[in-house]
């Protein structure tokens, strides 16, 4: 029995676990496969909400009081687990190669101040910050905005939550749930039953299969991303770069990571040629000594996304004991802190110290049952 039970050991579940912990809550993970081990091991860990449209300013909000926790966790984390999160200040450049992409970057200037201290650079500028770029039209630098390696944060929350207290069961599926009347009272798993006094679904692309099983519309589905590292020499730039959807990371270790793709492929995790071969052909495009680069490794992940590209979180309709969250979409390592933060003040106190009204699995409640 626990007081509360997490269905999910990614980067999401693993920080609303380590902060249940920290308000001295009884909390167990369930993960199926291993910590970290899905959409948060494969992503690029950018702390960067730079889109031109980043949605409705709830989400831009959530976004900023997320990256003000970072620097707290990134003191804290290390010293209590040993493992370094690789919390890195490379800064951001946004790149506008041609006309259309200058006016895209005006766009985005005008939604200043948004408190990330955003600078216009022209081409000469952006050449003194990163002289192996292609040549350019200028730009935007967002210089303290930072990165971090997910796999490792996952990890280390989840070991600092262990250390206060959580359990952590790895290789348990959990397969429906133990309900009375309207409320859930825990789960069923691979191992037999666990009961709990609150439930929280945090599944990643697995969420909706979950909800399904109560009649609960859940609707995350799993949205493929590839992408691609180049080998750990010395790397040519310095900082994350942005061209429209597409970035160049350089990585604490030397190697530079690729992505991404965006595909609706439902749970095909694989890889394709027609994928690595667009992210080979960016790399060329932003930094052209890539091009002459073998690449060491690739992968794929399956990143929730909602119908809205908003995130779920909170209780779900139609069932007490029952909340969610998931459905971050490409900003899960971004949002986790904040997203652990409110998650933990809802189950413990019944509020929170922002209003979550946005994000509200009951947006979708229609289509439920």
């Amino acid at each position: 029995m626990a007081d509360v039970v997490i269905v999910g050991g990614g980067v999401i579940g693993c920080s609303i676990a380590y902060h249940l912990a920290e308000a001295g809550v009884p909390v167990t993970i369930l993960e199926r496969g291993e910590i970290g081990g899905e959409a948060s091991g494969a992503s690029a860990g950018i702390l960067a909400p730079v889109e031109v449209s980043p949605g409705p300013d709830a989400l831009h909000e959530l976004y900023l009081a997320s990256l003000r926790l970072f620097p707290s966790l990134a003191d804290r984390l290390p010293e209590e687990t040993g493992i370094d999160i690789e919390y890195l200040r490379s800064g951001v450049l946004r790149l506008a190669l041609s006309d259309a992409d200058v006016d895209e970057l005006r766009a985005l200037a005008e939604r200043e101040p948004l408190g990330q201290g955003m600078e216009r650079v022209d081409r000469d500028a952006l050449r003194r910050l990163e002289p192996r770029l292609a040549s350019t039209c200028g730009g935007v630098h967002f210089p303290d905005l930072c990165q971090v390696n997910p796999h490792r944060l996952a990890q280390a929350l989840a070991q600092a939550a262990v250390a206060r207290g959580a359990a952590l069961r790895q290789g348990v599926t959990v397969r429906g749930f133990v309900t009375s009347s309207a409320r859930v009272t825990g789960v069923r798993t691979s191992e037999g039953r666990v009961t709990a006094g609150q439930v929280v679904i945090a599944a990643g692309s697995w969420t909706a299969a979950l909800g399904r099983r109560l009649g609960a519309n859940l609707p995350v589905r799993p949205m493929r991303g590839q992408m691609l590292a180049f080998p750990n020499f010395s790397s040519p730039i310095r900082h994350i770069v942005f061209w429209h959807d597409a970035y160049l990371v350089p990585k604490a270790n030397g190697f530079i990571f690729a992505g991404s793709t965006v595909e609706d492929v439902g749970f095909r995790r694989n890889t394709t040629a027609k994928g690595l071969a667009g992210l080979r052909r960016m790399a060329a495009t932003l930094v052209p000594s890539l091009a002459y680069s073998e690449v060491s490794s690739d992968w794929a992940g399956l990143r929730p996304g909602s119908p809205d590209g908003l995130p779920m979180l909170g209780p779900v309709p139609g069932w007490e004991g029952l909340s969610v969250a998931s459905g971050h979409f490409r900003k899960g390592i971004l949002l986790a802190p904040i997203t652990g933060r409110l998650m933990a003040q809802l189950l413990t106190e019944g509020r929170m110290e922002v209003s979550l009204g946005p994000f509200s699995p009951s947006r979708f409640a229609a289509g439920a049952r």
